[in-house]
């Protein structure tokens, strides 16, 4: 059996599992990538039955794995999520019985230091509402609704592109999406995003919240684009996304709180390590704490 062969397995087996598409998305690239790899070291290597712990390990410290397509060394955790591909790969091989041994039983994630979750400052925040609500239109309606709930409430944009208009409960103030496992939680509407929700939304009862031109359901990649290019209009001069959003709103819960549990179950993360990284002190906290 060829890798690829094997991989296209896997994949189907992570989505049995309920692995996210992003997830299984990037098992994909990884293991595509090691396969090309293999296919370079003669014949034979890009077969399952070829595998064994030091070929994974020459493929992980070669420039393959260290470094980017378009030239330039890959950041230390986008090399971790490559290590982590490959050994759930190499594992399942293992399990499904393709394999006597694991190959990537040896494979340890490298320590490196988690930088800082780039959300935006306040004023950055205050200037991306306020470009969109002085300019009219219906696609900016929608934009400004969307990016203000993303700012209010710190659902991933997948949750709230998915949201039909039924979803939301105003007078509760509250709605419902799926999350990660396709569990089902709720969400917490503050009173400004209720109100403006409510603008919104206006007369319709179903369907859609979030409308393309079309009138059909909006994709994540025209939202990107569209956060890109009203960033550039409010003059915010970095990389911005929808999640930045999401860490906005974490981090802005945790200065208000200082309750890690709590931002946790806002942003409905299963474990308490994936909130770990909003728990950095603020120089005006370490101040007061030591005056």
């Amino acid at each position: 059996m060829m890798i690829l062969e094997a991989l296209e397995r896997f994949l189907v087996q992570l989505e049995a599992d309920g692995r996210s598409p992003h997830t299984v998305g990037q098992y994909r690239r990884h293991v595509v990538r090691f396969a090309q790899w293999a296919a370079l070291e003669g014949p034979g290597r890009e077969e399952v039955a070829a595998l064994d712990h030091e070929t994974i390990a020459r493929f992980l410290a070669s420039p393959w794995a260290k470094e980017r397509a378009l030239g330039g060394q890959k950041k230390a955790s986008s090399v971790n999520a490559l290590r982590t591909s490959v050994r759930f790969f190499c594992a399942y091989l293992h399990r499904a019985g393709y394999l006597g041994q694991d190959p990537g039983r040896l494979v340890r994630r490298a320590l490196c230091a988690v930088g800082p979750p780039k959300g935006l400052a306040v004023e950055e925040q205050d200037r991306l509402l306020a470009v969109m609500a002085g300019t009219p239109g219906p696609e900016t309606a929608r934009d400004h609704a969307l990016f203000h709930l993303l700012l209010a409430t710190g659902v991933r944009l997948s949750a709230a592109l998915g949201l039909n208009v039924e979803d939301l409960d105003l007078a509760a103030g509250e709605f419902t999406i799926r999350t990660k496992g396709n569990r089902t939680e709720r969400v917490f509407l503050g009173a400004a995003i209720r109100d403006h929700l409510r603008r919104y939304v206006g007369d319709r009862a179903s369907g859609p919240l979030f409308l393309a031109r079309s009138g059909g359901r909006v994709s994540s990649r025209h939202i990107h684009r569209r956060l890109v290019e009203w960033a550039e209009k409010a003059g915010i001069r970095r990389a911005v996304s929808p999640h930045t959003l999401r860490h906005a709103f974490a981090q802005a819960l945790y200065q208000r709180t200082g309750d890690l549990l709590v931002v946790k179950e806002a942003l409905h993360h299963r474990s308490i390590a994936s909130t770990m990284v909003y728990a950095r002190a603020t120089e005006e906290r370490l101040r007061e704490a030591i005056a």
